[in-house]
């Protein structure tokens, strides 16, 4: 069959369309503004995953360079940045990293803050160094705003890691956004609708798959009282509750099916509402055009394992402001929104 013939054909016309909705491909956005925000000076290509630790010290990761999507200065390395939040007028500041790491590769995407009993503050850092997938572990020294590089974590099972919750000092849950790391593959994986996905718990002693079957899982954390694991599947619009068991693995407890491709999640440790930035039209993000900007679009999702959740579109944007939303957390009633390539929001709630 000639190759105009194949692209036409019921079953290629059927993933495209499919494809189309896992993208929200003819979604468009009404714009929610609050009053009280300015875009981070300094954060200017992205800040894709932000946490905050209880003392309300931000931590950011930014300069991620992804396959398929934009990067303004795809050749600068990646870098963490620090908030205080505390501050009348917090700034953004960029962390220090110990010698002997290799930061010409640093590709920063998800990550996670542990405090462990005596008080020490470990970041997990997912990286893609030559677009592989690896988890950086350092230690946060506050007095010199530096972070010492302690361990780079590589295993069989996480092949295209996208976001991780720390469980411990060098234990955590991260997902896989894809089965396949070459560019090629992953577009074929999501062109097909393959729901081979999941979600991977490593510690030193063990390491193994404990949920699967999503078609992009990405976003993940954990409840205030540490039962259960949220997941987002972007392409498929879903946030996944999972309960987490003693032995580490998890099981479905129930879904919450949203419009919208939802990217992070944040969960507020005093309330246990989740937060996340999502991508109202996940075509605009893939397909960059200056004409067509990708939007932004923060949601809060209050109660989620009750019957009815209540989800609060909380900031919508056109792409006028912020293009491609990705996270979005919250502390002492201030709020930031990150991005996956552009820059970064603080709100005062």
């Amino acid at each position: 069959m000639p190759s105009s013939s194949l692209s036409h054909t019921p079953a290629v016309i059927a993933a495209s369309c499919r494809k189309r909705n896992r993208l929200n491909a003819a979604r468009e956005i009404d714009p929610v503004t609050l009053p009280n925000c300015q875009l981070i000076k300094g954060i200017e290509r992205g800040s894709e995953d932000i946490d905050i630790l209880p003392n309300g010290l931000a931590f950011i990761s930014s300069g991620l360079k992804y396959p398929g999507l934009k990067s303004f200065a795809p050749d600068k390395p990646g870098e963490i940045f620090l908030m205080d939040l505390n501050e009348e007028k917090p700034r953004a500041v960029e962390l220090r990293i110990s010698r002997g790491f290799d930061l010409a590769s640093f590709n920063p995407h998800g990550i996670s803050t542990y405090i462990d009993k005596d008080d020490t503050v470990y970041l997990f850092v997912v990286n893609h160094p030559h677009q592989k997938s690896t988890v950086e572990v350092f230690k946060f020294v506050e007095d010199d705003n530096s972070l010492v590089h302690l361990k780079t974590i590589r295993h069989d099972l996480l092949t295209s890691v996208n976001d991780i919750v720390a469980m411990g000092p060098d234990s955590f849950y991260a997902t896989n956004d894809h089965y396949f790391s070459d560019f090629i593959l992953m577009f074929l994986e999501m062109f097909l609708g393959l729901t081979w996905s999941n979600v991977v718990y490593y510690s030193p002693k063990e390491v193994k798959e404990v949920a699967a079957g999503f078609y992009s899982a990405n976003g993940i954390n954990i409840s205030p009282d540490e039962k259960y694991i949220y997941v987002a599947d972007i392409l498929d619009h879903k946030v996944h509750v999972m309960e987490k068991h003693a032995n580490w693995n998890l099981t479905h407890v129930k879904t919450l099916q949203l419009d919208t491709l939802i990217d992070n999640l944040f969960v507020d440790p005093d309330t246990g509402d989740i937060w996340t930035g999502c991508h109202p039209n996940g075509m605009k993000l893939f397909y960059s055009d200056p004409e067509n900007l990708p939007a932004s679009e923060v949601l809060r999702i209050q109660n989620i394992l009750s019957e009815e959740p209540a989800v609060t579109r909380v900031y919508a944007d056109d792409g006028s402001v912020l293009q491609g939303s990705s996270v979005a957390s919250v502390h002492g009633g201030k709020l930031l929104i990150g991005t996956v390539f552009h820059r970064a929001l603080y709100c005062e709630l």
